[in-house]
Protein backbone atom coordinates (compact mmCIF):
# COMPACT_ATOMS: atom_id res chain seq x y z
CA UNK A 1 0.00 0.00 0.00
CA UNK A 2 2.74 2.36 0.93
CA UNK A 3 4.41 1.54 -2.50
CA UNK A 4 1.27 2.79 -4.21
CA UNK A 5 0.48 5.56 -2.22
CA UNK A 6 4.31 6.85 -3.30
CA UNK A 7 3.26 6.09 -7.31
CA UNK A 8 0.55 7.90 -7.04
CA UNK A 9 1.78 10.83 -5.54
CA UNK A 10 4.73 10.55 -8.14
CA UNK A 11 2.72 10.70 -11.13
CA UNK A 12 0.85 13.66 -9.58
CA UNK A 13 3.90 15.17 -8.98
CA UNK A 14 4.61 15.06 -12.50
CA UNK A 15 1.43 15.46 -14.31
CA UNK A 16 0.14 18.34 -13.19
CA UNK A 17 3.18 20.60 -13.78
CA UNK A 18 3.60 19.07 -16.66
CA UNK A 19 -0.12 19.76 -17.66
CA UNK A 20 0.65 23.44 -16.43
CA UNK A 21 3.45 23.74 -18.36
CA UNK A 22 1.53 23.04 -21.43
CA UNK A 23 -1.49 25.31 -21.16
CA UNK A 24 1.56 28.15 -20.39
CA UNK A 25 2.43 27.33 -24.28
CA UNK A 26 -0.37 27.56 -24.94
CA UNK A 27 -1.69 30.83 -23.33
CA UNK A 28 2.02 32.17 -24.81
CA UNK A 29 1.31 31.07 -28.47
CA UNK A 30 -2.32 33.71 -28.13
CA UNK A 31 0.24 35.96 -27.00
CA UNK A 32 2.21 35.17 -30.09
CA UNK A 33 -0.69 35.25 -32.31
CA UNK A 34 -2.04 38.72 -31.17
CA UNK A 35 1.57 40.20 -31.76
CA UNK A 36 1.28 38.87 -35.05
CA UNK A 37 3.45 36.13 -35.28
CA UNK A 38 2.84 32.30 -35.74
CA UNK A 39 2.58 30.53 -32.74
CA UNK A 40 3.93 27.01 -33.93
CA UNK A 41 6.83 28.67 -35.72
CA UNK A 42 7.68 30.73 -33.03
CA UNK A 43 7.79 26.92 -30.88
CA UNK A 44 10.11 26.05 -33.70
CA UNK A 45 12.29 28.71 -32.95
CA UNK A 46 12.48 28.00 -29.57
CA UNK A 47 13.30 24.37 -29.88
CA UNK A 48 15.96 25.54 -32.28
CA UNK A 49 17.40 27.94 -30.38
CA UNK A 50 17.95 26.08 -27.23
CA UNK A 51 18.32 21.99 -28.50
CA UNK A 52 18.34 22.55 -32.44
CA UNK A 53 22.36 21.76 -32.53
CA UNK A 54 25.27 20.83 -30.30
CA UNK A 55 26.35 24.74 -29.69
CA UNK A 56 22.57 25.71 -28.75
CA UNK A 57 22.47 22.83 -26.31
CA UNK A 58 25.31 24.57 -24.93
CA UNK A 59 24.03 27.79 -24.96
CA UNK A 60 21.54 26.52 -23.01
CA UNK A 61 23.38 24.73 -20.56
CA UNK A 62 25.28 27.46 -20.02
CA UNK A 63 22.28 29.53 -18.96
CA UNK A 64 21.06 26.21 -16.61
CA UNK A 65 24.12 26.34 -14.59
CA UNK A 66 23.42 29.62 -12.20
CA UNK A 67 19.13 28.87 -12.33
CA UNK A 68 20.18 25.11 -10.70
CA UNK A 69 21.95 27.10 -8.09
CA UNK A 70 20.16 29.73 -7.60
CA UNK A 71 17.00 27.41 -7.48
CA UNK A 72 17.79 26.03 -4.35
CA UNK A 73 17.88 29.67 -2.38
CA UNK A 74 14.23 29.39 -2.56
CA UNK A 75 14.11 25.08 -2.78
CA UNK A 76 15.62 24.39 0.52
CA UNK A 77 14.03 27.32 2.78
CA UNK A 78 10.29 26.30 1.13
CA UNK A 79 11.28 22.75 2.69
CA UNK A 80 11.40 24.69 6.33
CA UNK A 81 7.94 26.62 5.15
CA UNK A 82 9.58 29.84 4.06
CA UNK A 83 8.92 31.59 0.84
CA UNK A 84 11.81 33.44 0.24
CA UNK A 85 12.46 35.49 -2.83
CA UNK A 86 15.59 37.06 -2.35
CA UNK A 87 17.54 34.61 -4.64
CA UNK A 88 18.95 37.72 -6.90
CA UNK A 89 20.17 40.08 -4.47
CA UNK A 90 22.29 36.96 -2.80
CA UNK A 91 23.78 36.16 -6.36
CA UNK A 92 25.04 39.75 -6.62
CA UNK A 93 26.50 39.81 -3.80
CA UNK A 94 27.50 36.64 -4.00
CA UNK A 95 29.49 37.76 -7.39
CA UNK A 96 30.77 41.14 -5.17
CA UNK A 97 32.32 39.20 -2.41
CA UNK A 98 33.87 36.62 -5.41
CA UNK A 99 35.40 39.21 -6.96
CA UNK A 100 36.61 41.12 -3.74
CA UNK A 101 38.33 37.54 -2.80
CA UNK A 102 39.80 36.78 -6.15
CA UNK A 103 41.47 40.43 -6.21
CA UNK A 104 42.46 39.70 -2.58
CA UNK A 105 44.17 36.64 -3.38
CA UNK A 106 45.35 37.65 -6.93
CA UNK A 107 48.65 36.46 -6.49
CA UNK A 108 48.05 33.24 -5.08
CA UNK A 109 47.73 29.86 -7.05
CA UNK A 110 44.78 29.26 -9.53
CA UNK A 111 43.13 26.78 -7.53
CA UNK A 112 43.99 28.80 -4.65
CA UNK A 113 42.19 31.95 -6.05
CA UNK A 114 38.94 29.72 -7.10
CA UNK A 115 38.76 28.23 -4.08
CA UNK A 116 38.79 31.31 -1.99
CA UNK A 117 36.23 32.95 -4.55
CA UNK A 118 33.76 30.33 -4.10
CA UNK A 119 34.03 30.56 -0.57
CA UNK A 120 33.81 34.43 -0.65
CA UNK A 121 30.62 34.25 -2.54
CA UNK A 122 28.76 31.18 -0.75
CA UNK A 123 29.62 33.23 2.61
CA UNK A 124 28.39 36.91 1.42
CA UNK A 125 24.80 35.16 -0.32
CA UNK A 126 24.54 33.06 2.83
CA UNK A 127 24.91 35.42 5.09
CA UNK A 128 22.57 37.65 3.17
CA UNK A 129 19.50 35.29 3.43
CA UNK A 130 20.62 34.19 6.75
CA UNK A 131 19.70 37.50 7.60
CA UNK A 132 16.27 37.45 6.50
CA UNK A 133 15.59 33.95 8.19
CA UNK A 134 17.05 35.66 11.41
CA UNK A 135 14.18 38.73 11.04
CA UNK A 136 11.72 36.07 9.95
CA UNK A 137 12.68 33.84 13.37
CA UNK A 138 13.51 36.65 16.31
CA UNK A 139 11.38 39.54 14.61
CA UNK A 140 8.47 37.86 13.07
CA UNK A 141 9.47 40.08 9.67
CA UNK A 142 7.97 38.25 6.47
CA UNK A 143 10.80 36.21 4.73
CA UNK A 144 9.34 36.82 1.54
CA UNK A 145 8.86 40.57 1.60
CA UNK A 146 12.05 40.86 3.46
CA UNK A 147 14.05 38.72 0.70
CA UNK A 148 12.16 40.67 -2.48
CA UNK A 149 13.10 44.08 -0.47
CA UNK A 150 16.47 43.02 -0.02
CA UNK A 151 17.19 42.34 -3.77
CA UNK A 152 16.85 45.87 -4.39
CA UNK A 153 19.21 46.56 -1.55
CA UNK A 154 21.89 44.62 -3.42
CA UNK A 155 21.44 45.81 -6.69
CA UNK A 156 21.92 49.12 -5.35
CA UNK A 157 25.13 48.31 -3.32
CA UNK A 158 26.49 46.98 -6.78
CA UNK A 159 26.18 49.97 -8.70
CA UNK A 160 27.63 51.73 -6.06
CA UNK A 161 30.47 49.66 -5.75
CA UNK A 162 31.13 49.27 -8.97
CA UNK A 163 30.83 53.13 -9.80
CA UNK A 164 32.81 54.32 -6.59
CA UNK A 165 35.79 51.89 -4.61
CA UNK A 166 35.77 49.06 -6.95
CA UNK A 167 35.02 50.66 -10.45
CA UNK A 168 37.97 50.08 -12.80
CA UNK A 169 39.29 53.57 -14.28
CA UNK A 170 39.58 51.49 -17.49
CA UNK A 171 35.90 51.00 -17.93
CA UNK A 172 34.43 53.82 -19.15
CA UNK A 173 31.10 52.68 -21.27
CA UNK A 174 29.86 50.58 -18.28
CA UNK A 175 31.23 50.93 -15.31
CA UNK A 176 32.49 48.12 -13.61
CA UNK A 177 34.91 46.68 -10.81
CA UNK A 178 38.67 45.96 -11.38
CA UNK A 179 39.21 42.23 -12.99
CA UNK A 180 39.86 39.27 -11.86
CA UNK A 181 43.19 37.19 -12.65
CA UNK A 182 42.79 35.52 -15.96
CA UNK A 183 43.78 31.95 -13.87
CA UNK A 184 41.05 31.81 -11.98
CA UNK A 185 38.80 32.33 -14.41
CA UNK A 186 36.77 28.92 -15.00
CA UNK A 187 37.85 26.73 -17.25
CA UNK A 188 36.02 25.07 -20.33
CA UNK A 189 34.43 21.42 -19.90
CA UNK A 190 36.10 18.76 -22.19
CA UNK A 191 34.50 18.22 -25.14
CA UNK A 192 32.75 21.13 -24.94
CA UNK A 193 33.99 24.83 -26.73
CA UNK A 194 31.63 27.27 -24.65
CA UNK A 195 30.24 24.87 -20.92
CA UNK A 196 32.35 25.99 -18.47
CA UNK A 197 32.66 24.40 -14.72
CA UNK A 198 29.92 25.75 -13.58
CA UNK A 199 27.36 23.43 -14.63
CA UNK A 200 29.34 21.04 -12.95
CA UNK A 201 28.99 23.20 -9.27
CA UNK A 202 24.92 22.91 -10.17
CA UNK A 203 24.58 19.72 -11.10
CA UNK A 204 26.85 18.36 -7.66
CA UNK A 205 24.98 21.56 -5.90
CA UNK A 206 21.49 20.09 -6.41
CA UNK A 207 22.38 16.25 -5.50
CA UNK A 208 24.09 17.35 -2.41
CA UNK A 209 21.02 19.29 -1.01
CA UNK A 210 18.80 16.37 -2.14
CA UNK A 211 20.84 14.31 -0.13
CA UNK A 212 20.93 16.57 2.83
CA UNK A 213 17.06 16.98 2.61
CA UNK A 214 16.03 13.68 1.91
CA UNK A 215 18.55 11.40 3.86
CA UNK A 216 20.23 12.78 6.86
CA UNK A 217 18.74 14.20 10.20
CA UNK A 218 18.84 17.64 9.25
CA UNK A 219 17.00 17.05 6.47
CA UNK A 220 14.18 15.22 8.44
CA UNK A 221 14.09 17.89 11.07
CA UNK A 222 13.49 21.07 8.84
CA UNK A 223 10.61 18.98 6.94
CA UNK A 224 9.16 18.36 10.20
CA UNK A 225 9.55 22.03 11.32
CA UNK A 226 7.95 22.79 7.78
CA UNK A 227 4.68 20.62 8.35
CA UNK A 228 4.11 21.89 11.98
CA UNK A 229 6.23 24.20 13.94
CA UNK A 230 4.49 24.24 17.24
CA UNK A 231 4.61 20.58 16.90
CA UNK A 232 8.45 20.38 16.21
CA UNK A 233 9.15 22.89 18.94
CA UNK A 234 7.40 20.45 21.37
CA UNK A 235 9.23 18.08 20.20
CA UNK A 236 12.47 19.63 21.44
CA UNK A 237 13.52 20.47 17.52
CA UNK A 238 15.82 23.66 17.57
CA UNK A 239 13.44 25.73 14.89
CA UNK A 240 15.62 29.26 15.15
CA UNK A 241 18.69 27.21 14.30
CA UNK A 242 17.23 24.81 11.77
CA UNK A 243 16.06 28.84 10.08
CA UNK A 244 19.39 30.34 10.02
CA UNK A 245 20.88 27.32 8.78
CA UNK A 246 18.81 26.53 5.68
CA UNK A 247 18.67 30.00 5.25
CA UNK A 248 22.41 30.18 5.15
CA UNK A 249 23.10 27.17 3.20
CA UNK A 250 20.13 28.70 0.52
CA UNK A 251 21.65 32.15 -0.06
CA UNK A 252 25.19 30.39 -0.22
CA UNK A 253 24.36 28.20 -3.32
CA UNK A 254 23.10 31.63 -5.16
CA UNK A 255 26.14 33.20 -4.18
CA UNK A 256 28.08 30.33 -5.49
CA UNK A 257 26.04 30.96 -8.51
CA UNK A 258 27.46 34.85 -8.43
CA UNK A 259 30.77 33.71 -8.30
CA UNK A 260 29.90 31.22 -11.51
CA UNK A 261 29.13 34.28 -13.23
CA UNK A 262 32.27 36.08 -12.46
CA UNK A 263 34.89 33.45 -12.88
CA UNK A 264 33.30 32.13 -15.80
CA UNK A 265 31.48 35.17 -17.58
CA UNK A 266 32.06 38.52 -17.03
CA UNK A 267 35.50 38.50 -15.07
CA UNK A 268 34.58 41.11 -13.03
CA UNK A 269 31.59 42.47 -11.44
CA UNK A 270 29.40 44.89 -13.18
CA UNK A 271 25.46 45.53 -14.04
CA UNK A 272 25.72 42.31 -15.86
CA UNK A 273 25.33 40.40 -12.84
CA UNK A 274 21.81 41.23 -12.66
CA UNK A 275 20.58 39.38 -15.16
CA UNK A 276 17.65 37.67 -14.05
CA UNK A 277 18.89 34.68 -13.13
CA UNK A 278 17.91 34.59 -9.28
CA UNK A 279 14.09 35.42 -10.61
CA UNK A 280 14.31 32.56 -12.79
CA UNK A 281 15.42 30.17 -9.76
CA UNK A 282 12.57 31.49 -8.29
CA UNK A 283 10.54 29.54 -11.11
CA UNK A 284 12.58 26.93 -11.41
CA UNK A 285 12.05 25.79 -7.61
CA UNK A 286 8.43 26.05 -8.09
CA UNK A 287 8.31 24.04 -11.11
CA UNK A 288 10.39 21.98 -9.63
CA UNK A 289 8.18 21.13 -6.66
CA UNK A 290 11.56 22.39 -4.67
CA UNK A 291 12.67 18.92 -5.52
CA UNK A 292 16.85 19.62 -6.23
CA UNK A 293 17.15 17.01 -8.63
CA UNK A 294 13.86 17.96 -10.27
CA UNK A 295 15.68 21.42 -10.44
CA UNK A 296 18.68 20.54 -12.02
CA UNK A 297 16.21 19.05 -15.45
CA UNK A 298 13.93 22.02 -15.15
CA UNK A 299 17.05 24.64 -15.57
CA UNK A 300 17.65 23.19 -18.44
CA UNK A 301 14.80 23.56 -19.79
CA UNK A 302 14.21 27.37 -18.61
CA UNK A 303 17.69 27.76 -19.62
CA UNK A 304 16.77 26.69 -23.53
CA UNK A 305 13.95 29.57 -23.13
CA UNK A 306 16.16 32.36 -21.80
CA UNK A 307 18.73 31.32 -24.95
CA UNK A 308 15.65 32.17 -27.79
CA UNK A 309 15.02 35.53 -26.94
CA UNK A 310 17.63 36.72 -29.57
CA UNK A 311 15.78 34.23 -32.21
CA UNK A 312 12.33 35.35 -31.30
CA UNK A 313 13.62 38.94 -31.68
CA UNK A 314 15.37 38.33 -35.24
CA UNK A 315 13.04 35.70 -36.88
CA UNK A 316 9.63 36.97 -35.65
CA UNK A 317 9.50 40.70 -35.16
CA UNK A 318 8.94 40.03 -31.40
CA UNK A 319 10.69 41.79 -28.64
CA UNK A 320 13.85 40.28 -27.03
CA UNK A 321 12.03 40.44 -23.57
CA UNK A 322 9.16 37.89 -25.46
CA UNK A 323 10.85 35.79 -23.05
CA UNK A 324 10.17 36.76 -19.98
CA UNK A 325 6.10 37.17 -20.76
CA UNK A 326 6.76 33.13 -21.55
CA UNK A 327 8.09 33.28 -18.02
CA UNK A 328 5.92 35.45 -16.19
CA UNK A 329 2.84 33.41 -18.03
CA UNK A 330 4.22 29.72 -16.77
CA UNK A 331 5.06 31.50 -12.92
CA UNK A 332 1.39 32.37 -12.87
CA UNK A 333 -0.26 28.93 -14.11
CA UNK A 334 2.24 26.83 -11.95
CA UNK A 335 0.89 28.49 -8.83
CA UNK A 336 -2.69 28.26 -9.97
CA UNK A 337 -1.80 24.36 -10.17
CA UNK A 338 -0.74 24.11 -6.69
CA UNK A 339 -4.42 24.65 -6.10
CA UNK A 340 -4.90 21.56 -7.68
CA UNK A 341 -3.14 18.97 -5.96
CA UNK A 342 -5.26 16.47 -4.14
CA UNK A 343 -8.41 17.50 -6.24
CA UNK A 344 -7.91 14.10 -8.63
CA UNK A 345 -9.41 10.65 -7.08
CA UNK A 346 -7.08 8.96 -9.81
CA UNK A 347 -4.09 10.19 -7.39
CA UNK A 348 -5.82 9.36 -4.06
CA UNK A 349 -4.91 6.47 -2.21
CA UNK A 350 -8.25 4.04 -2.03
CA UNK A 351 -9.08 3.61 1.28
CA UNK A 352 -8.53 0.60 2.85
CA UNK A 353 -11.32 -2.33 3.45
CA UNK A 354 -13.09 -2.08 6.36
CA UNK A 355 -14.61 -5.62 6.19
CA UNK A 356 -15.94 -6.54 9.83
CA UNK A 357 -15.83 -10.62 9.91
CA UNK A 358 -19.34 -12.25 10.63
CA UNK A 359 -19.56 -13.60 13.89
CA UNK A 360 -21.90 -17.11 14.48
CA UNK A 361 -24.94 -17.54 16.41
CA UNK A 362 -24.07 -21.17 17.66
CA UNK A 363 -22.65 -22.01 21.30
CA UNK A 364 -19.06 -23.34 21.21
CA UNK A 365 -19.78 -26.82 23.19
Amino acid sequence: MLYGNNWRSLLEAILIPLAALIFSLVLFGGFCAIAGANPFEVYGSIYKAAFGSWYSFQNTLIRAAPLMLSSLCTALPARLGLVIIGNEGALVVGGLGAVATGLALSSAPPTIIQIGMALGGMLCGGLWIGAVGALRHYRAVNETISSLLLNYIAIALLNQLVEGPMRDPTSLNKPSSYPIPDIAMLGKIPGSSIVHYGLIYGIIACAIAYFLIQRTTFGFAARTAGGNVRAAKIAGLPVGKLTMAICFLGGSCAGLAGMVEVAAVHGRANESLNAGYGYGGILVAFIARHNPLAASLVSILLGGILASGGILQRSHNLPDATVLVFQGLVFLVILFSDSLYGKFSIFKQPAPSTTIPAVSDGVAG
